[in-house]
């Protein structure tokens, strides 16, 4: 017997915060009962209805490697009609991406239907770094190098930096190609980090999550996760 909104997560249905969202909302049925407290148990015998889809408990379940083109969304679907991830793999499983990067931001994102597993790595506690390259407009001075140092304060809460290089200057042009790796995982985090030091960032790319990198992979082109990689992904609890 497990509670309820972690056997939704592990169905793949949504992640386990999402599958609580949908319980609290009186949205899940179980045996044709709606159940709307946190703390119900459910075994794989049980039938478990969330707006009158039947979940599959015992699910292949799938993780996908993503290097995600610009102007993608981070999401399932999409109102406005835009091209999102789970659009770029194709799969009959409900796959949904493991936290989001922005509409103009490139790079690195993990796929899949284990709810489980996407909620340790999205839980802010267990502080999985990423790598980002960002183009900026402008050259970083030594006093941004003691900012980024120290750590920054953007919406009134420090932002910690585990590490920064700059990788390129283009004094011609004026701009450089810096590396930030943080553990952080608030929207628009890094542009903000830059704004808060008075620069634009032009491009953005996420290269690193953890222990997995971009290596040859093309924009929009994906692979999956070996099962030693899964295993790993659950060891950083």
């Amino acid at each position: 017997m497990d509670r309820l909104q972690k056997v939704i997560a592990n169905s793949g249905y949504t992640s386990r915060r999402k599958a609580e969202e949908l319980i609290l909302q009186g949205s899940v049925e179980v045996n044709g009962e709606i159940v709307n407290t946190l703390g119900f148990k459910v075994s794989d015998k049980d039938i478990i209805r969330i707006n009158d889809n039947v979940l599959n408990l015992k699910p292949t379940l799938e993780y996908y490697l993503l290097n995600k083109p610009r102007e993608v969304i981070c999401s399932v679907k999409d109102d406005k009609g835009r091209k999102c991830v789970v659009d770029l793999i194709p799969s009959n499983s409900r796959l949904y991406p493991v936290g989001r990067l922005d509409y103009d931001t490139t790079g690195l994102i993990i796929l899949t239907n284990d709810g489980e597993l996407a909620n340790i790595l999205m839980h802010p506690k267990h502080k999985i770094k990423k790598t980002y390259l960002a183009k900026i407009d402008g050259i970083l001075n030594e006093e941004d190098f003691k900012k980024l140092r120290k750590g920054v304060m953007i919406d009134n809460v420090k932002l910690t930096i585990d590490h920064f290089k700059v990788r390129k200057i283009d004094k011609q042009k004026n701009t450089s190609l810096v590396e930030v790796t943080i553990h952080e995982g608030r929207n628009h985090i890094v542009r903000n980090l830059f704004m808060t030091l008075g620069y634009d960032v032009k491009k953005l790319t996420r290269v690193a999550y953890a222990f997995l990198s971009l290596d040859n992979l093309k924009s929009g082109e994906y692979r999956q996760l070996s099962k030693s990689e899964v295993a790993s992904l659950y060891n950083l609890k």
